[in-house]
Parts: C-alpha cells; sequence; structure tokens
C-alpha cells in the first residue's frame, strides 16, 4: 500500500446547521449540540481530509478521540468542524480537530485514524 500522498496539513471542513438529529435535550429549551454529535462531525471530516488521496480499495478507522467539548451550540445555529492531519506513523493518523460555533470555538483536540484495506463482501 503506498500512501506516499498523505502529507500533514491535508485538512477539510464541515458547515452543517444543528438540527433535532444533533441535540440533547437535558439542558432545556430546543436543545443543544450533543458531544457524541460533534465527535461524529470531527470523524467525518478526518475521513473527508484523506480520502480522495487514498489508494482504492482503502478508507481509515477511528480509534482515538481526544477532545474537549466546552460550549454549548444552541439547536438552529451554524456548526463547523475542522479536521487538519498532523503527523503520520505508519499506517496511523493523528488529526488536529476543533469545532466553531456562529459566535466561538466549542470543542478541540485530537483525532487518531488508521488506513484499512475495506474489505470485501462475499
Amino acid at each position: 500500500m503506498d500512501i506516499a500522498p498523505l502529507q500533514p496539513g491535508l485538512s477539510a471542513e464541515i458547515t452543517t446547521v444543528v438540527d433535532d438529529s444533533l441535540v440533547v435535550r437535558h439542558m432545556g429549551g430546543e436543545g443543544v449540540l450533543s458531544t457524541p454529535s460533534m465527535i461524529g462531525l470531527m470523524e467525518r471530516a478526518g475521513i473527508q481530509a484523506v480520502q480522495a488521496v487514498l489508494p482504492e480499495g482503502f478508507t481509515t478507522v477511528g480509534f482515538e478521540v481526544n477532545v474537549k467539548h466546552f460550549a454549548a451550540t444552541p439547536k438552529g445555529m451554524k456548526v463547523t468542524v475542522r479536521a487538519e492531519l498532523l503527523d503520520i506513523d505508519g499506517r496511523k493518523l493523528r488529526f488536529k480537530v476543533e469545532a466553531h460555533d456562529d459566535e466561538k470555538k466549542v470543542g478541540d483536540g485530537t483525532h487518531r485514524r488508521a488506513v484499512v484495506q475495506i474489505q470485501s463482501r462475499s
């Protein structure tokens, strides 16, 4: 497997509106962006940052998340997550991840993924 096209600095950004599928309501009101939803968006951004340069038949799987979610984003507000590839150790990739809403930074940390071959279904 040639992962030469993978280079630090590859990045992707996802912007979405916080809707019912992304919120928890135990905080009251219409709900706020849940931590698992924020992490899921960060993982998706990591996938998007590198998928286009991976060899055919390969993808990535997440195996570590180390993030802090330190501010609430209300339903209806936009949230933007960004993942940037920091370094590569064999098949293991480490990303810097961040989340911002329209007003502030709401989360950050690191996320690790491994390059794996897609299993064919028999």
